[in-house]
């Protein structure tokens, strides 16, 4: 198996590559990373040399440098190429359209162009928008409340439309918010963490009672690899981990967890159009694909608050700079 996976140097992207070259060491994976601000090459600096593996620096918006990589001949396609934060998209929503809605379909015509085998599409549960209880099935409509998740929806349609269209063998996933190793600390659980340990105040939108379903990030990337070997072309799956929680009930339990005091917890104007609760039926991916997540919220957040406490050097690098003057205008001065 040949595959393309695009945003590998970012979180969720990161932890694929990784649990594709231990668990298909045969397979050959070559990571198309724009190096944004959220792509960091310190994340794979580890495997950069390992057989199988392959990094090219370039963007999915471009046409040429699509056209010429997919020429060697891949069999899978894994779009993990994304502007993702909600933030970020209500300052400026013109990077979540170039890259999550003209490059998903630039990679759509180069892999018709070029007979792609599978073009996974990885998606949110955003797209359906916010659900007072339950949870949304695939067949749910699309209601996204950001520019961020409209961008993703579009290109959930687009993915659909090409499937319909030209036959191209898309599958869509749709996943809950994912916890774990190198997550960009501007995200709740990272930026949590990471101000705690600096004795910073941690920012909460509103009341803090917004409800998100959390999935550790390897079970993620095993729904993704079941995915690949056994999902039905044109179709979507929806992907959670089953632990629903409050933003506040989140924070209170890493602040426990590192032994802080929870005055660190400071509330924040809230954020437009917040959604307040998001849930997903899994019912499809587990009964027709077999897939079930292995990590219980409690034992994800601890081996995440372990790694980050491990790997000081790396989030510190981050928070430095740039990083360090957007927190202070998106949070602080709210």
């Amino acid at each position: 198996m040949k595959l393309l996976v695009t945003g590998g140097a970012g979180f969720i992207g990161t932890n694929f590559i990784r649990h594709i070259l231990q668990e298909h060491p045969d397979w050959e994976t070559t990571n198309l990373d724009k190096l944004t601000y959220a792509g960091n090459l310190e994340n794979l600096k580890d495997i950069q040399d390992r057989a199988g593996y392959h990094f090219v620096k370039g963007d999915i918006a471009d046409r040429k440098l699509i056209d010429k990589l997919l020429g060697q001949g891949f069999d899978v396609i894994v779009n993990f190429a994304a502007e993702s934060h909600v933030d970020r998209s209500i300052l400026d929503a013109s990077p979540f359209i170039e890259t999550n809605v003209k490059g998903t379909q630039v990679l759509l015509e180069g892999a018709k162009k070029h007979g792609i085998r599978r073009f996974i599409q990885v998606s949110t549960d955003e797209v359906y928008g916010s659900i007072d209880s339950g949870g949304f099935t695939e067949q749910s409509t699309l209601s996204p409340s950001s520019p961020y998740s409209a961008s993703k929806a579009a290109a959930d349609l687009l993915c659909l439309a090409y499937f319909k269209t030209h036959h191209l063998p898309v599958i869509i996933t749709r996943c809950t918010n994912n916890l774990g190793p190198y997550q960009f600390p501007e995200k709740l659980i990272p930026l949590a963490i990471t101000n705690a340990l600096e004795d910073k105040p941690i920012p909460v939108y509103g009341d803090g009672l917004n409800i998100r379903d959390w999935i550790f990030v390897s079970d993620h990337c095993r729904a993704l690899d079941v995915v690949i070997r056994k999902g039905k072309p044109g179709q979507i799956y929806n992907v959670g981990g089953g632990n629903e929680k409050t933003n506040l009930e989140i924070i209170r339990k890493l602040l426990e967890l590192l032994n802080k005091p929870q005055s660190l917890i400071q509330f924040v104007s809230d954020r437009p159009a917040h959604d307040r609760r998001y849930g997903l039926d899994c019912t499809r991916i587990s009964t027709e694909l077999g897939w079930k997540p292995a990590y219980s919220f409690e034992k994800a957040l601890s081996v995440t608050v372990d790694w980050y406490l491990k790997n000081e050097p790396w989030w510190r690098s981050i928070k430095s700079g740039d990083y360090a003057r957007y927190y202070e205008e998106m949070y602080l001065k709210r």
